[in-house]
């Protein structure tokens, strides 16, 4: 299996009630899959992983492999701190029918190196899904060494890694241990940041598991696949016109932004569940500000 292109971290609506919205997550996903993603991950960062229950993830997971029907490359969010409740997440992403489960570095309880390669050698060893290791040293405190890395690309079942880490030099690094394991036909290395996702390319990732394609699918997708063309010249032109959306997206905590770009632009998407909080008002200017020179509402 290959992962590659535009990977949607789709976001997780909710009702006035605070229960999944199952029909807009289908209507997401069928959105999504008109502007020409290649991929969705569903119970992200970005759909919220943190404060939806497990049954709730399992719903959500459910809802993504049965609306999408094969159409394009399915993605699990799998993760926890706890290695049991992860290899829970990744067996029901497996039986469920995922193309790959994404599994975050454990969080909070800081593994060691050879904890981190313990935490996916048990998950590589139980289950049979291809498995993306998900690197975002902001959000957990622990950043995935490169020789972890290279040691963890030779499981038979990890695919690739989200690198989040946005220090391109580790990017190289890290490329540069995988064909010294002698993985770079299997492991593939994908962007977990969006604005660094054509000089990622440019160094050999092959796409970005994205939080911009959510509220701009079809530009985001246009310049994956420019890069990945090699044609890096429409690529830097697409990453351009996208950059201003990419940074206010962050202006706050995702998916705070992504949310209230969706809701400005009458997509389903609903509240935030606390802790997190409505996006401030000068936010929501800028944020407007953004959607309305892309032509977004």
């Amino acid at each position: 299996m290959k992962l590659k292109g535009t990977i949607v971290a789709m976001v997780t609506p909710y009702t006035e009630n605070d229960e999944i919205d199952e029909e807009g997550t289908r209507e997401n996903i069928n959105y999504l899959i008109e502007k020409g993603v290649d991929g969705i991950l569903a119970v992200g960062t970005t759909g919220e992983s943190a404060t939806v229950s497990h049954d709730e993830h399992r719903k959500l997971v459910d809802i993504l492999i049965d609306e999408v029907n094969g159409r394009i490359t399915t993605i699990a969010g799998a993760g926890s701190n706890s290695s049991k409740e992860a290899l829970g997440l990744v067996k029901h992403a497996e039986d469920t029918g995922a193309d790959a489960a994404l599994v975050i570095t454990p969080y909070y309880n800081k593994p060691q190196p050879h904890g981190l390669y313990e935490h996916y050698k048990l998950l590589n060893d139980s289950t049979d899904i291809p498995i993306v290791v998900y690197n975002v040293p902001s959000r957990t405190g622990t950043d995935i060494d490169v020789d972890t890395i290279g040691r963890v690309a030779q499981m038979d079942n990890v695919l690739a890694i989200k690198e989040a880490n946005p220090d391109m030099d580790k990017v190289s690094k890290i490329i540069k241990k995988i064909d010294e394991v002698g993985e770079s036909g299997k492991f593939m290395i994908l962007s977990g940041n969006d604005d660094l996702t054509l000089p990622m390319i440019a160094m050999g990732a092959k796409g970005v598991i994205s939080v911009v394609s959510n509220v701009d699918p079809a530009r985001m997708s246009q310049m994956v696949n420019y890069a990945l063309a090699g044609n890096f010249e429409s690529a830097a032109k697409a990453h351009y016109e996208l950059y201003d959306l990419m940074k206010v997206l962050f202006i706050e905590t995702n998916p705070v932004p992504a949310k209230t770009a969706l809701t400005m632009m009458g997509r389903p998407a609903g509240h935030v569940r606390m802790p997190l909080a409505p996006l401030k008002d000068e936010s929501k200017v800028r944020l407007r500000e953004v959607l309305q020179n892309l032509d977004l509402i």
